[in-house]
């Protein structure tokens, strides 16, 4: 049985295109990695006839073209994924190189319930308990910055209007994030334990520690390492689990759910984009990545433009 490998390699550098990518290499390498399949029968993509393909002898092992190859090779395997579950796709470090972007752990709704269910495991005080159980629902369902969490003071945020004002982020420019309901309801339960426990802040801050000071990085950063071990969030995976993930975590999602709801991707990526707070498109193409579901959702809606106007 042949596989029109061709046919699905363009489509796959079509879709990539659509959400932004820069496809110079691939345009150069899928086409020969598509005509090494077709050249020896392959009807699916396997680890081996990667390995096989990228460390062909044209070039030494020196050279960066091999990793190049197999970044370019797995991210063909990870969209045919979606259309052939038996496709194989080559796990991370087969082909050593210097790796400068690292793929993002994208968590599930019950892996952020089991982060904050090992909360009170971890942190046994009240406030500070409240402190990081809130942030970490904040994160998850709005994508915000670490950095931007920590920074909010207390009259950035609106829980009558469900709405919080991110100021001078990282590209000096403020930017209201319209909150879901459950979000102003955690955020309107946090300000009152923490006013009961600190009701005069030394500094403003919405989220602070006993003292009324600012939420330290680093220290939050060490308490969400604690719960990822402890809750055995990606035990599992390749991946290991990064705060920054669930900004990741929840562009990929809203993704998802424009796909599943039938809209209009293409037109609503710049609403996404400014809602991140990104200047331009361009850099939140960075977290469209590495997820199987969003690529056989986005995949499917290739193969049958059903809506109008998506994936122009």
């Amino acid at each position: 049985m042949s596989t029109d490998f061709a046919g699905h390699a363009a489509d796959y550098l079509r879709l990539r295109r659509s959400l932004g990518h820069d496809l110079a290499e691939a345009h150069r390498l899928l086409p020969r990695f598509v005509s090494y399949l077709d050249a020896i029968d392959a009807t699916r993509i396997t680890t081996d006839v990667a390995l096989e393909w990228v460390r062909r002898r044209d070039v030494g092992p020196a050279s960066s073209i091999w990793p190049r190859r197999m970044t370019m090779v797995r991210g063909f395997a990870r969209y045919m994924s979606g259309i052939d579950p038996a496709t194989e796709i080559p796990p991370s470090g087969l082909v050593t190189h210097r790796q400068q972007w690292k793929p993002p752990f994208i968590y599930s709704a019950n892996d952020i319930q089991a982060l904050l269910r090992a909360v009170p495991v971890v942190v046994p005080t009240t406030l500070r308990r409240a402190t990081v159980e809130t942030m970490i629902g904040l994160l998850a369902c709005t994508g915000l910055r670490v950095s931007e969490a920590i920074a909010l003071a207390r009259d950035d945020v609106d829980c009558v209007d469900g709405m919080l004002i991110v100021r001078a982020s990282k590209f000096t420019k403020n930017r209201e994030v319209l909150l879901d309901p459950t979000a102003t309801d955690a955020l309107t339960a946090y300000a009152a334990i923490r006013d009961r426990h600190v009701p005069i802040s030394t500094t403003g801050n919405y989220f602070c520690s006993g003292k009324g000071t600012p939420v330290i990085y680093s220290d939050f950063g060490f308490l969400f390492r604690r719960l990822v071990t402890v809750s055995g969030v990606g035990t599992d995976s390749a991946i290991h689990p990064r705060i920054h993930d669930l900004r990741h975590s929840f562009a990929v999602h809203t993704l998802v759910r424009w796909y599943r709801n039938g809209d209009d991707v293409a037109a609503l990526l710049p609403r996404l984009s400014t809602y991140m707070g990104h200047r331009t498109p361009v850099y939140t193409y960075w977290y469209l990545s590495a997820n199987p579901e969003l690529l056989a959702l986005a995949a499917e809606r290739l193969q049958n433009p059903t809506t109008e106007g998506l994936l122009r």
